[in-house]
């Protein structure tokens, strides 16, 4: 999500074509959506996106269109804190069945993972010059 992503581009549009109207779906018609930084959207579009999770359907110009089912929607947001961010109302909140809480690890929990991963375990030399990189 950023702050010029409109309600249109998660819903779709009309677009006019050949004399007449023509629906385009948006993304939030495919049954898993992940949105990333959910609190970075306008409050106009995060009420589009989840008035579609509250009601399972769009509507568009007098039209309803019902969204897939099943339904599925991920969001991260960042902090509140952060700048350029638009805190998520409760009311619209309790539209998720989770929320979680991920921080960073320690230090010495960040040199274990990094000791005890080895990056080129794995890998082996390219021999046949098809298939290197150009």
């Amino acid at each position: 999500m950023t702050p010029d992503l409109l309600p249109q581009d998660l819903t779709g549009v009309y677009l006019y074509r050949e004399g007449s109207l023509v629906w385009e779906r948006g993304p939030i018609f495919a049954q898993v959506l992940l949105v990333d930084e959910l609190n970075r959207a306008t409050p106009r579009t995060q009420s589009a996106l989840l008035e579609a999770m509250g009601e399972g359907q769009v509507t568009l110009e007098g039209k309803t269109h019902p969204l897939p089912e099943p339904f599925f929607v991920l969001a991260t947001q960042n902090p509140v804190e952060e700048e350029g961010t638009f805190p998520l109302p409760v009311a619209q909140r309790d539209r998720f069945a989770a929320r979680l809480a991920l921080g960073y690890p320690d230090e010495k929990a960040l040199l274990e993972a990094l000791r005890a991963q080895d990056p080129l375990e794995g890998l082996a030399p390219v021999t046949d010059a098809r298939r290197s990189w150009p």
